[in-house]
């Protein structure tokens, strides 16, 4: 088999896993922790091997879901933070994109983050509890180093920097699940109180020399 058919026989690969994955996602707008894989299946017009084939299990779907939005949350948390603004504003903004995002898909966040209560009949639910914690641990890392490339944390500012990341991660994860299931206020005033809570080292933290600033 020459390059050129390989290369075409990947994009069409390629292409068919965003389009299941495209159907996926609507079934889990639809049905949130309680998406099953035989519903997948039947919006995507295939039978539940072929699903298979392509993500091996379960897990395979789940993963490739989780991947698919942290990578967009983190696009989205991103920008935030690199807007052209002072740093108040900037994590008013980033704890913003955050719990905007879980609001406007509170059925993709529950499937992301809540195991289903036993999943459709005739098909295991996505065992999500199994999986919800790498995702946390990715966005705690990721925002671990972005604190450690932007703020001056003094010695030890490598590992303070992660436990900053895992430390906010968590505190933005539960805070909004809690704001999510109750609403006991405005998404302005939580993201105004969240804020305070983390703003005196923010506060008083220099930017690190020669990087890009927070």
């Amino acid at each position: 088999m020459d390059t050129t058919q390989r290369t075409d026989q990947q994009r069409s690969a390629d292409r068919r896993r965003r389009e299941l994955l495209e159907a996926a996602d609507r079934v889990v707008l639809r049905d949130g922790p309680q998406a099953s894989m035989n519903a997948i299946a039947a919006e995507a017009g295939i039978t539940k091997p072929i699903l298979y084939r392509h993500f091996g299990d379960k897990g395979g779907l789940y993963a490739a879901l989780a991947k698919r939005h942290t990578d967009a949350l983190l696009d989205s948390l991103r920008a935030a933070l690199d807007a052209p603004a002072d740093r108040r504003e900037r994590v008013e903004a980033t704890l913003d994109t955050y719990l905007a995002a879980i609001e406007a898909r509170p059925q993709v966040y529950r499937f992301l983050m809540h195991p289903a209560d036993g999943g459709q009949a005739g098909d295991q639910g996505f065992d999500v509890g199994q999986h919800s914690a790498p995702l946390l641990r990715r966005m705690g890392e990721e925002l671990g180093q972005v604190i450690e490339d932007r703020l001056d944390l003094g010695p030890g500012s490598q590992l303070l920097s992660r436990v900053w990341g895992h430390g906010i991660v968590g505190m933005m994860y539960a805070a909004g699940d809690w704001w999510l299931g109750e609403r006991p206020c405005p998404r302005a005033e939580l993201v105004r109180s969240l804020a305070d809570l983390l703003w005196g080292r923010l506060a008083a933290a220099g930017d690190k020399v020669g990087g890009p600033g927070f």
